[in-house]
Protein backbone atom coordinates (compact mmCIF):
# COMPACT_ATOMS: atom_id res chain seq x y z
CA UNK A 1 0.00 0.00 0.00
CA UNK A 2 1.39 3.41 -0.84
CA UNK A 3 1.82 5.96 2.22
CA UNK A 4 -0.17 8.56 2.16
CA UNK A 5 1.35 12.10 1.24
CA UNK A 6 2.88 14.29 3.52
CA UNK A 7 4.54 17.30 3.23
CA UNK A 8 7.46 16.38 5.98
CA UNK A 9 8.35 13.70 3.49
CA UNK A 10 9.40 16.26 0.72
CA UNK A 11 12.93 16.70 0.68
CA UNK A 12 14.62 19.91 1.68
CA UNK A 13 16.51 22.20 -0.33
CA UNK A 14 18.97 24.07 1.01
CA UNK A 15 20.19 25.96 -2.14
CA UNK A 16 17.84 28.29 -3.52
CA UNK A 17 18.56 28.64 -7.44
CA UNK A 18 17.50 24.30 -6.89
CA UNK A 19 14.29 25.68 -6.63
CA UNK A 20 13.97 26.58 -10.75
CA UNK A 21 14.83 22.21 -10.79
CA UNK A 22 11.71 20.84 -12.21
CA UNK A 23 12.77 17.46 -10.56
CA UNK A 24 12.55 18.53 -7.03
CA UNK A 25 8.93 19.18 -7.35
CA UNK A 26 6.66 16.24 -6.45
CA UNK A 27 2.51 16.35 -7.29
CA UNK A 28 0.17 17.02 -4.27
CA UNK A 29 -2.93 14.56 -4.51
CA UNK A 30 -5.38 15.36 -5.59
CA UNK A 31 -7.80 14.74 -2.44
CA UNK A 32 -6.03 18.03 -1.11
CA UNK A 33 -7.23 21.40 -1.15
CA UNK A 34 -5.88 25.09 -1.67
CA UNK A 35 -7.02 27.68 0.56
CA UNK A 36 -6.32 31.27 -0.80
CA UNK A 37 -6.88 34.39 0.15
CA UNK A 38 -6.31 38.08 -0.65
CA UNK A 39 -7.38 42.05 -0.02
CA UNK A 40 -9.40 43.76 -2.28
CA UNK A 41 -7.77 46.98 -3.39
CA UNK A 42 -4.56 46.22 -1.64
CA UNK A 43 -2.62 48.89 -3.72
CA UNK A 44 -5.42 51.44 -3.09
CA UNK A 45 -5.39 50.60 0.62
CA UNK A 46 -0.94 50.77 0.34
CA UNK A 47 -1.68 54.37 -0.75
CA UNK A 48 -3.51 55.47 1.78
CA UNK A 49 -0.62 54.49 3.79
CA UNK A 50 -2.07 51.20 5.17
CA UNK A 51 0.82 48.88 4.09
CA UNK A 52 1.54 47.06 7.33
CA UNK A 53 -2.38 46.35 7.58
CA UNK A 54 -2.37 45.06 4.59
CA UNK A 55 0.63 42.87 5.41
CA UNK A 56 -1.14 41.29 9.04
CA UNK A 57 -4.24 40.64 6.43
CA UNK A 58 -1.90 38.99 4.67
CA UNK A 59 -0.40 36.86 7.40
CA UNK A 60 -3.58 36.11 9.40
CA UNK A 61 -4.60 32.79 7.50
CA UNK A 62 -1.65 31.33 7.46
CA UNK A 63 -0.86 32.11 11.51
CA UNK A 64 -4.79 30.97 12.27
CA UNK A 65 -4.69 27.75 10.58
CA UNK A 66 -0.63 26.91 12.61
CA UNK A 67 -2.87 27.84 15.95
CA UNK A 68 -5.19 25.53 15.06
CA UNK A 69 -3.01 22.50 13.83
CA UNK A 70 0.12 22.89 15.93
CA UNK A 71 2.21 20.16 14.64
CA UNK A 72 0.04 19.52 11.24
CA UNK A 73 3.15 21.39 9.18
CA UNK A 74 0.70 22.38 5.67
CA UNK A 75 2.88 24.36 3.10
CA UNK A 76 1.87 28.11 2.90
CA UNK A 77 3.26 31.23 1.00
CA UNK A 78 2.75 34.64 2.07
CA UNK A 79 2.10 37.05 -0.89
CA UNK A 80 2.03 40.75 0.91
CA UNK A 81 -1.56 40.85 0.26
CA UNK A 82 -2.72 37.45 0.88
CA UNK A 83 -1.45 33.76 1.11
CA UNK A 84 -2.22 30.17 -0.38
CA UNK A 85 -2.10 27.67 1.97
CA UNK A 86 -2.87 23.58 1.00
CA UNK A 87 -4.40 21.41 3.47
CA UNK A 88 -5.13 17.67 3.05
CA UNK A 89 -8.79 16.30 2.91
CA UNK A 90 -8.83 15.36 7.23
CA UNK A 91 -8.10 19.24 8.18
CA UNK A 92 -10.38 20.56 4.75
CA UNK A 93 -13.46 21.40 7.33
CA UNK A 94 -10.93 23.50 9.55
CA UNK A 95 -9.36 25.66 7.18
CA UNK A 96 -12.47 26.48 5.93
CA UNK A 97 -14.09 27.55 9.01
CA UNK A 98 -10.90 29.88 9.76
CA UNK A 99 -10.98 31.43 6.28
CA UNK A 100 -13.95 32.12 7.21
CA UNK A 101 -13.34 33.21 10.30
CA UNK A 102 -10.18 35.45 9.22
CA UNK A 103 -12.25 37.16 6.15
CA UNK A 104 -14.52 38.24 9.44
CA UNK A 105 -11.66 39.57 11.34
CA UNK A 106 -10.18 41.61 8.73
CA UNK A 107 -13.11 43.39 8.03
CA UNK A 108 -13.61 44.03 11.44
CA UNK A 109 -10.32 44.92 12.86
CA UNK A 110 -8.56 45.55 9.98
CA UNK A 111 -11.47 47.79 7.66
CA UNK A 112 -10.45 45.92 5.15
CA UNK A 113 -12.15 43.22 2.38
CA UNK A 114 -10.27 39.85 2.30
CA UNK A 115 -11.65 37.61 -0.32
CA UNK A 116 -11.48 33.61 -0.15
CA UNK A 117 -11.78 30.20 -1.76
CA UNK A 118 -10.60 26.41 -0.97
CA UNK A 119 -10.62 24.63 -4.44
CA UNK A 120 -9.60 20.82 -4.81
CA UNK A 121 -6.96 20.20 -6.27
CA UNK A 122 -8.53 17.67 -8.49
CA UNK A 123 -10.40 20.84 -10.38
CA UNK A 124 -6.78 22.51 -11.12
CA UNK A 125 -6.33 19.03 -13.11
CA UNK A 126 -9.66 19.40 -14.54
CA UNK A 127 -8.70 22.32 -15.40
CA UNK A 128 -5.81 21.12 -17.32
CA UNK A 129 -3.03 22.47 -15.03
CA UNK A 130 -1.00 20.84 -12.16
CA UNK A 131 0.24 21.03 -8.46
CA UNK A 132 3.94 20.45 -7.38
CA UNK A 133 5.84 21.29 -4.31
CA UNK A 134 9.39 21.75 -3.15
CA UNK A 135 10.40 22.54 0.08
CA UNK A 136 12.89 25.33 0.46
CA UNK A 137 14.95 25.77 3.87
CA UNK A 138 15.46 29.04 4.55
CA UNK A 139 17.91 28.13 7.90
CA UNK A 140 18.28 24.65 9.97
CA UNK A 141 14.72 25.35 11.46
CA UNK A 142 12.47 26.67 8.71
CA UNK A 143 11.42 25.94 5.46
CA UNK A 144 8.85 27.79 2.96
CA UNK A 145 7.19 26.01 0.40
CA UNK A 146 7.25 26.12 -3.33
CA UNK A 147 4.73 25.73 -6.04
CA UNK A 148 4.92 24.99 -9.81
CA UNK A 149 2.84 23.43 -12.15
CA UNK A 150 0.43 26.46 -12.80
CA UNK A 151 -2.46 25.35 -9.96
CA UNK A 152 -1.56 28.27 -7.91
CA UNK A 153 -1.93 30.31 -10.64
CA UNK A 154 -5.16 28.80 -12.17
CA UNK A 155 -6.65 28.71 -8.44
CA UNK A 156 -5.68 32.78 -7.73
CA UNK A 157 -7.35 33.61 -10.85
CA UNK A 158 -10.70 30.98 -10.14
CA UNK A 159 -10.93 32.91 -6.40
CA UNK A 160 -11.02 36.11 -8.25
CA UNK A 161 -14.20 34.93 -10.59
CA UNK A 162 -15.43 33.81 -7.47
CA UNK A 163 -15.43 30.37 -7.92
CA UNK A 164 -15.07 28.21 -4.28
CA UNK A 165 -15.61 31.52 -2.90
CA UNK A 166 -15.57 30.88 1.24
CA UNK A 167 -18.14 33.00 2.67
CA UNK A 168 -17.03 35.74 5.99
CA UNK A 169 -18.19 33.89 9.10
CA UNK A 170 -20.81 35.49 11.46
CA UNK A 171 -19.99 38.79 12.95
CA UNK A 172 -17.24 38.98 15.95
CA UNK A 173 -15.57 35.71 14.72
CA UNK A 174 -12.26 35.93 15.52
CA UNK A 175 -9.55 32.64 14.68
CA UNK A 176 -6.74 32.45 17.48
CA UNK A 177 -3.84 35.17 15.29
CA UNK A 178 -1.43 34.52 18.75
CA UNK A 179 2.38 35.50 17.77
CA UNK A 180 1.23 37.96 14.56
CA UNK A 181 2.49 41.18 14.57
CA UNK A 182 4.61 43.65 12.76
CA UNK A 183 7.27 45.30 15.85
CA UNK A 184 9.80 45.63 13.70
CA UNK A 185 11.23 48.90 12.13
CA UNK A 186 11.63 48.89 8.66
CA UNK A 187 15.09 48.19 7.27
CA UNK A 188 16.68 50.89 5.26
CA UNK A 189 18.31 50.27 2.02
CA UNK A 190 22.27 50.29 1.91
CA UNK A 191 23.36 54.27 0.79
CA UNK A 192 24.10 53.41 -2.84
CA UNK A 193 20.77 50.68 -2.74
CA UNK A 194 17.04 50.09 -2.83
CA UNK A 195 14.87 47.30 -2.00
CA UNK A 196 13.73 45.98 -5.08
CA UNK A 197 10.32 44.07 -4.90
CA UNK A 198 9.79 41.97 -8.24
CA UNK A 199 7.37 38.95 -9.92
CA UNK A 200 8.59 37.33 -12.97
CA UNK A 201 5.65 35.08 -14.26
CA UNK A 202 6.30 33.19 -17.75
CA UNK A 203 4.03 33.45 -20.38
CA UNK A 204 1.53 31.42 -21.53
CA UNK A 205 2.98 29.12 -24.48
CA UNK A 206 6.44 30.27 -23.47
CA UNK A 207 10.03 28.10 -24.11
CA UNK A 208 9.99 27.01 -20.45
CA UNK A 209 13.76 26.10 -20.71
CA UNK A 210 14.32 30.11 -21.99
CA UNK A 211 12.32 30.75 -19.66
CA UNK A 212 14.02 28.93 -16.48
CA UNK A 213 17.62 30.58 -17.65
CA UNK A 214 16.11 33.86 -17.68
CA UNK A 215 15.12 33.26 -14.05
CA UNK A 216 18.29 31.96 -13.18
CA UNK A 217 20.21 34.94 -14.48
CA UNK A 218 18.20 36.87 -12.35
CA UNK A 219 18.69 34.79 -9.24
CA UNK A 220 22.54 34.92 -10.39
CA UNK A 221 22.62 38.77 -10.74
CA UNK A 222 21.03 38.90 -6.79
CA UNK A 223 23.52 36.20 -5.61
CA UNK A 224 26.46 38.63 -6.73
CA UNK A 225 25.07 41.35 -5.04
CA UNK A 226 26.42 42.08 -1.67
CA UNK A 227 24.40 40.16 0.97
CA UNK A 228 23.07 38.36 -1.63
CA UNK A 229 19.95 40.10 -1.83
CA UNK A 230 19.16 39.83 2.14
CA UNK A 231 17.00 43.15 3.28
CA UNK A 232 17.69 42.03 6.87
CA UNK A 233 21.37 42.60 8.52
CA UNK A 234 22.71 39.67 9.81
CA UNK A 235 22.14 40.62 13.39
CA UNK A 236 18.14 41.43 12.52
CA UNK A 237 15.85 44.40 12.35
CA UNK A 238 15.06 46.96 15.89
CA UNK A 239 11.78 46.63 17.54
CA UNK A 240 9.54 49.54 17.17
CA UNK A 241 8.88 51.29 20.35
CA UNK A 242 5.83 49.34 21.98
CA UNK A 243 2.74 52.05 21.68
CA UNK A 244 3.95 51.64 18.09
CA UNK A 245 0.87 49.57 16.21
CA UNK A 246 -0.40 48.25 19.78
CA UNK A 247 -4.27 48.84 18.78
CA UNK A 248 -4.17 46.82 15.78
CA UNK A 249 -2.10 43.62 17.80
CA UNK A 250 -4.60 44.16 20.16
CA UNK A 251 -7.02 43.56 18.03
CA UNK A 252 -5.77 40.89 16.96
CA UNK A 253 -4.95 38.84 20.57
CA UNK A 254 -8.36 39.68 21.23
CA UNK A 255 -10.29 40.90 24.58
CA UNK A 256 -8.47 40.37 28.30
CA UNK A 257 -11.36 39.08 30.51
CA UNK A 258 -13.90 40.94 28.03
CA UNK A 259 -12.32 43.77 27.72
CA UNK A 260 -10.35 45.06 24.66
CA UNK A 261 -8.37 47.77 26.92
CA UNK A 262 -7.03 45.11 29.71
CA UNK A 263 -5.90 43.43 26.39
CA UNK A 264 -3.90 46.63 25.07
CA UNK A 265 -2.46 47.33 28.95
CA UNK A 266 -1.01 44.07 29.30
CA UNK A 267 0.36 44.12 25.61
CA UNK A 268 2.10 47.83 26.36
CA UNK A 269 3.39 46.26 29.67
CA UNK A 270 4.94 43.06 28.02
CA UNK A 271 6.10 44.77 25.02
CA UNK A 272 7.69 47.78 27.19
CA UNK A 273 9.97 44.42 28.91
CA UNK A 274 10.65 43.45 25.43
CA UNK A 275 12.24 46.68 23.64
CA UNK A 276 14.07 47.57 27.11
CA UNK A 277 15.55 43.42 26.34
CA UNK A 278 16.25 44.01 22.07
CA UNK A 279 17.59 47.88 23.26
CA UNK A 280 20.35 46.89 25.20
CA UNK A 281 20.72 42.98 23.88
CA UNK A 282 19.75 41.14 27.02
CA UNK A 283 18.60 37.76 28.26
CA UNK A 284 16.06 36.94 30.52
CA UNK A 285 15.57 33.11 31.21
CA UNK A 286 15.85 31.11 28.40
CA UNK A 287 15.03 33.90 26.13
CA UNK A 288 18.15 35.68 24.48
CA UNK A 289 17.56 38.86 22.12
CA UNK A 290 20.41 38.51 20.60
CA UNK A 291 19.42 35.23 19.02
CA UNK A 292 16.09 35.91 18.41
CA UNK A 293 17.10 38.80 16.42
CA UNK A 294 19.16 36.19 14.45
CA UNK A 295 17.32 34.09 14.07
CA UNK A 296 14.69 36.32 12.62
CA UNK A 297 16.93 37.39 9.92
CA UNK A 298 18.38 33.76 9.15
CA UNK A 299 14.53 32.47 9.05
CA UNK A 300 12.83 35.32 6.83
CA UNK A 301 10.98 35.20 3.83
CA UNK A 302 11.92 37.19 1.21
CA UNK A 303 12.17 34.81 -2.15
CA UNK A 304 10.20 32.42 -3.12
CA UNK A 305 9.06 30.89 -6.33
CA UNK A 306 5.39 30.36 -6.90
CA UNK A 307 4.63 29.34 -10.90
CA UNK A 308 7.15 32.31 -11.15
CA UNK A 309 9.85 34.39 -9.14
CA UNK A 310 8.81 36.67 -6.51
CA UNK A 311 11.61 38.52 -4.42
CA UNK A 312 12.24 41.39 -2.00
CA UNK A 313 15.43 41.63 -2.42
CA UNK A 314 18.17 44.79 -1.28
CA UNK A 315 20.76 45.44 -4.00
CA UNK A 316 22.63 48.67 -5.93
CA UNK A 317 20.73 50.59 -8.36
CA UNK A 318 23.19 49.19 -11.02
CA UNK A 319 21.97 46.01 -10.43
CA UNK A 320 18.22 46.61 -10.32
CA UNK A 321 18.96 48.31 -13.23
CA UNK A 322 20.44 44.83 -15.09
CA UNK A 323 17.97 42.89 -13.66
CA UNK A 324 15.04 45.24 -15.15
CA UNK A 325 16.72 45.63 -18.75
CA UNK A 326 16.96 41.67 -18.59
CA UNK A 327 13.15 41.19 -17.71
CA UNK A 328 12.38 43.66 -20.62
CA UNK A 329 14.40 41.51 -23.16
CA UNK A 330 12.63 38.32 -21.76
CA UNK A 331 9.44 40.05 -22.25
CA UNK A 332 9.78 41.54 -25.95
CA UNK A 333 11.01 37.69 -26.44
CA UNK A 334 7.77 36.53 -25.38
CA UNK A 335 9.20 35.06 -22.19
CA UNK A 336 8.20 36.18 -19.46
CA UNK A 337 5.69 38.49 -17.50
CA UNK A 338 7.03 40.99 -14.54
CA UNK A 339 6.37 43.95 -12.97
CA UNK A 340 9.25 45.63 -10.15
CA UNK A 341 8.67 47.93 -7.60
CA UNK A 342 11.66 50.06 -5.96
CA UNK A 343 11.66 51.20 -2.41
CA UNK A 344 14.16 53.11 -0.09
CA UNK A 345 13.35 49.98 2.67
CA UNK A 346 11.89 46.37 3.76
CA UNK A 347 8.89 46.03 6.40
CA UNK A 348 9.14 42.40 8.32
CA UNK A 349 5.85 40.74 9.82
CA UNK A 350 6.17 37.87 12.01
CA UNK A 351 4.28 34.89 13.07
CA UNK A 352 6.28 33.81 16.14
CA UNK A 353 4.06 32.13 18.68
CA UNK A 354 6.71 31.40 21.09
CA UNK A 355 10.00 33.66 21.38
CA UNK A 356 11.95 30.81 23.03
CA UNK A 357 11.82 28.57 20.05
CA UNK A 358 13.39 28.98 16.81
CA UNK A 359 10.86 28.24 14.17
CA UNK A 360 9.44 31.35 14.20
CA UNK A 361 8.37 32.73 10.68
CA UNK A 362 8.61 36.14 9.24
CA UNK A 363 7.91 37.67 5.82
CA UNK A 364 9.30 40.08 4.38
CA UNK A 365 7.85 42.71 2.02
CA UNK A 366 8.70 46.42 0.64
CA UNK A 367 7.46 48.74 2.94
CA UNK A 368 6.32 51.24 0.31
CA UNK A 369 3.70 48.32 -1.36
CA UNK A 370 6.55 45.80 -2.46
CA UNK A 371 4.30 42.42 -3.48
CA UNK A 372 1.00 44.33 -4.06
CA UNK A 373 2.49 47.30 -5.97
CA UNK A 374 4.63 45.00 -8.34
CA UNK A 375 1.44 43.02 -8.73
CA UNK A 376 0.04 46.18 -9.95
CA UNK A 377 2.49 46.77 -12.38
CA UNK A 378 2.50 43.17 -14.00
CA UNK A 379 -1.27 43.27 -14.86
CA UNK A 380 -0.89 47.03 -16.46
CA UNK A 381 1.26 45.09 -18.86
CA UNK A 382 0.33 43.95 -22.29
Amino acid sequence: MTAPFRYADVPRLTRFSDVLDETRYVPVPNTWWIALCDVVMSTRAIEDGRYRSVNIAGAALITAVNNALPGADLPFVFGGDGATLLAPPEHRDTVESLLAETVTWVREALGLDLRAALIPVSAVREAGQNLRIARYAASAHVDYAMFSGGGVAYADAAMKRGLHAVPAAPAGAQPDLSGLSCRFEAVPAARDGLVLSLIALPREGADPEAVLATLGAILAEIDASPGMGRPLPESGPSLRPPWSGLVADARAEGRLLGSRFLRGAAMFVTRGVAFALFGLGLSFGRFSAVRYRRRLAANADFRKYDDGLRLTVACPVATADRIEARLALAQEAGLVRYGVHRQDAAVVTCVSPSVLRDDHVHFVDGADGGYARAAAILKRRP
